[in-house]
């Protein structure tokens, strides 16, 4: 027996026709001199579902900050629905889906540069001893082992390297030194 074919949790061809009715209202508004006007209530809806579709993925499932991923996405989908070309691509699922990927790697990066920065902290601080009460005659104090020996071995984010090019042409008789072109100019 041949199993069942699921039903999607977006309708591509519906979507599509959502977004070419929502063009329209655009190109009419930018003609009017008007406001966009905002996506219809399906539009959202397809694009929370594919979000939150996504966040399902192996890839993305076990971050503590996946409604952060999901919002990111959605924001980004509604900052560029207007980029969607209906005569270039009728297949406005992939294309959603691929801004909400990007936004879910870029939430990603954001979070280990964060996590990054506290470690940093963590590693860097150094906790004093607190004081007791009087007629207390426990001595308290407070390492920062526990967090030195939970810190990653090597830093999880590391900053690019940013090369300096080469320069080809007229570039290698161009001053890069603003103050000595300045200098220059007072001479003259």
């Amino acid at each position: 027996m041949a199993k069942a074919k699921g039903e999607h949790y977006v309708d591509n061809k519906v979507f599509l026709q959502a977004m070419i009715e929502w063009k329209e209202k655009c190109k009419i508004a930018e003609e009017a001199d008007d406001q966009k006007p905002a996506v219809t209530n399906y539009i959202g809806e397809c694009f929370l579902k594919i979000a939150t579709h996504l966040s399902y993925r192996p890839n993305f499932i076990n971050y503590t900050y996946k409604d952060d991923m999901i919002s990111d996405g959605i924001e980004n989908c509604l900052q560029y629905a207007s980029n969607f070309n209906p005569e270039k691509s009728n297949n406005p699922f992939a294309y959603f889906t691929q801004i909400i990927y990007y936004a879910f790697i870029r939430r990603i990066q954001k979070e280990k540069k964060q996590t990054h920065v506290k470690n940093k902290i963590i590693a860097g601080s150094n906790y004093q001893s607190f004081d007791t009460m009087p007629g207390d005659s426990t001595s308290y104090s407070i390492d920062n082992s526990f967090a030195m020996d939970n810190l990653p071995d090597e830093d999880v984010y590391k900053p690019k390297k940013v090369e300096k090019k080469s320069k080809k042409g007229l570039e290698n008789f161009m001053d890069d030194d603003v103050d000595k072109v300045a200098e220059r100019g007072v001479e003259r």
